[in-house]
């Protein structure tokens, strides 16, 4: 028998020689053949050692040759897997179809782009007897959802990796009911891949599609579609009409820029100003660190500058697949503030509930009302809803869990008016099941519009929301580590704090006052001890409660090395000392810092600025 190090390098070889037989991409083939001849096993390992997981997120991972990486065989392998998933789920398939969109992503050493990728993912659910509503230009993730809902499809796919790096892209897959896929679906396409990965006969042969009766452009009807239904949430057209407030809009080399400027059209506002050196997609994302909004204000230089010079106070800046929506306003210190997810959140949730109540006087109708955030975002809406009389519920972390909880409302007859997420994810409007960033980009400047005829601006009106529904402080932050050990031993220390299975009972001078873990299962404030939320041992998350009011979740990245942290202290409507509360704030996040995370202890990186 052989030794087991050479074992393995003789299983990387058979991979990689079996990935020769199928692959047909001249530049990643090309690529696998200098790997196999150079016989460099730790390479072979990078590209062969384990196949890109599929979840509940779908794909995401860097473009590259082998089963770990984007390419055009992973792409085939995953939508022959999932075409099959489909034909066992619904027996119309032949009949509704699928619709599949794509960013401006794209890898010239590999030969991988979302394009490339949209159309091979089309061409095989084409060459089994399955309609397909390709877009023909690239559009925003949204459109994919709307499209499905929009349709009656079975399923939707949108190839981006979001706000990733440049080196990734992503394979996104929604259900028929509009929202992203929540388990077991993703374990289903999983093992279906498993089971379908030799291309079929016309894998590779995609002109084949362009000649087809099955494939359908959904582009021009969407656009008009989309963007009527959006307009349902525009309430002050006069005012948008006739408003002097100016708008700089950055699509941060995304999809962005064509879809901001028709949503301010349909609803009557001036086109925002455009930052010119951000405004047409651009993989190589040139003008950025990071293509992410939520990175703050490094990512909007090019914004500010452009609204200095134009005198604009209001920044609007969409991630590049155009699902998230950053905003910055110029205060009157001559500073930029950027809101929060959590602010923006706040402000929106305000607006989008008073546009509901001035347009509904049936005062029985707010029993059937709701409002979603997931469950490391702000309480705020909660606060609001206490007050007003409406319903909101939290749900897991991500907007699979809120697309989903929202659909199953509103097929009960409720109305699901605003779902929020921290990461700057918004959904304003219920003809979309997922976050956002077009529709909110547009409603965010109508509802500044509107405030500006009151003098009021943004921040003006997010204290007044605090003022009345009570200050909700809130810091989020994360630590780099991308030692899966390190991470466990200190989840597992948190739970074996004072001897085993005892969690904290303080964290410096703060006292615990409460736990909820959602990788176990545990939650001391139940009767029964056992959450109310879903639990998922593939992933670390702990909530702590403690008794000055304090909340502070700790978790893990579904798609990132990261260790994210989420803390929000609550005070009451009339406590007004908003600094007191920020000191307090910030005092606790230091001992949840030194105390459970222990950065120098567990060689943790901390996010840098």
């Amino acid at each position: 028998m052989a030794a087991r190090g050479s074992g393995g390098d003789a299983a990387l070889r058979r991979a990689a020689e079996q990935w020769l037989l199928w692959d047909k991409n001249p530049k990643t083939s090309a690529i696998v053949k200098q790997l196999v001849a150079e016989g460099n096993a730790g390479e072979l390992q990078k590209y062969f050692g384990s196949r890109m997981e599929f979840g509940t997120a779908g794909l995401r991972a860097a473009m590259g040759a082998g089963i770990s990486h984007m390419n055009d065989l992973t792409i085939i392998q995953t939508t022959q897997g999932f075409c099959r998933y489909l034909e066992k789920n619904f027996s119309d398939l032949k009949k509704r179809g699928v619709v599949i969109g794509f960013d401006a992503r794209a890898h010239l050493p590999s030969g991988g782009s979302s394009k490339r990728f949209a159309r091979l993912a089309a061409n095989t659910f084409i060459s089994q007897g399955v309609p397909v509503y390709l877009f023909s230009d690239i559009t925003p993730t949204p459109f994919v959802p709307y499209t499905v809902t929009h349709l009656k499809l079975c399923a939707g796919i949108m190839v981006t990796a979001s706000h990733n790096p440049k080196q990734d892209n992503g394979y996104k897959v929604y259900w028929e009911n509009g929202a992203q896929i929540i388990s077991p679906h993703d374990k289903g396409i999983s093992q279906a891949i498993e089971e379908n990965q030799e291309p079929w006969p016309q894998a590779w042969d995609d002109k084949l599609i362009d000649s087809s009766l099955l494939l359908h452009d959904p582009y021009a009807t969407i656009n008009k579609e989309y963007f009527k239904d959006i307009q349902k949430q525009c309430f002050h057209r006069n005012i948008n009409k006739e408003t002097n407030l100016k708008f700089v809009h950055t699509s941060v080399h995304g999809v962005g820029h064509k879809f901001v400027q028709l949503a301010f059209k349909a609803f009557d506002l001036s086109p925002p100003v455009a930052v010119l050196e951000q405004k047409d997609p651009d993989p190589e994302f040139p003008t950025v660190k990071y293509p992410n909004p939520e990175e703050g204000k490094g990512v909007l230089t090019l914004s500010f500058a452009l609204a200095e010079k134009d005198g604009a106070k209001i920044i609007l800046a969409n991630d590049p697949d155009a699902d998230r929506l950053a905003v910055a306003e110029k205060q009157e210190s001559g500073e930029w503030k950027v809101f929060s997810g959590n602010e923006l959140g706040a402000l929106l949730g305000w607006w989008i509930f008073t546009c509901w109540k001035n347009h509904n006087r049936d005062t029985c109708a707010i029993k059937d009302v709701y409002m979603l955030s997931s469950t490391v975002s702000s309480k705020i809406l909660r606060a609001i809803a206490l007050k007003e009389g409406f319903h909101f519920e939290e749900t897991l972390t991500g907007f699979k869990w809120m697309g989903n909880r929202a659909k199953q409302l509103m097929d009960q007859g409720k109305a699901v008016l605003f779902a929020f997420e921290e990461a700057i994810g918004y959904m304003c409007c219920p003809a979309v099941l997922d976050k956002d960033g077009v529709s909110a980009a547009v409603i965010t400047a109508e509802m500044a519009s509107f405030l500006a005829t009151r003098n009021l601006s943004l921040s003006q009106q997010l204290k007044a929301v605090y003022d009345e529904y009570g200050f909700h402080i809130t810091k989020a932050s994360y630590f780099i580590c991308h030692d899966p050990k390190v991470i466990q031993q200190l989840f597992d220390n948190l739970r074996n704090f004072d001897g085993k299975n005892t969690y904290p009972k303080s964290c410096g001078r703060f006292k615990v006052s409460g736990i909820r873990d959602l990788t176990t299962g545990y939650d001391s404030s139940q009767p029964d001890q056992k959450a109310i939320l879903p639990t998922s041992k593939s992933s670390q998350m702990i909530t702590f409660t403690f008794a000055n009011g304090g909340v502070a979740t700790m978790r893990t990245s579904g798609t990132e090395p990261k260790i994210k942290y989420y803390s929000e202290l609550c005070a009451p409507p009339g406590n007004s000392d908003i600094e007191q509360l920020k000191k307090e704030l910030d005092e606790l996040v230091n001992a949840l810092e030194k105390h459970f995370f222990q950065p120098e202890k567990n060689n943790l990186q901390r996010k840098t600025e």
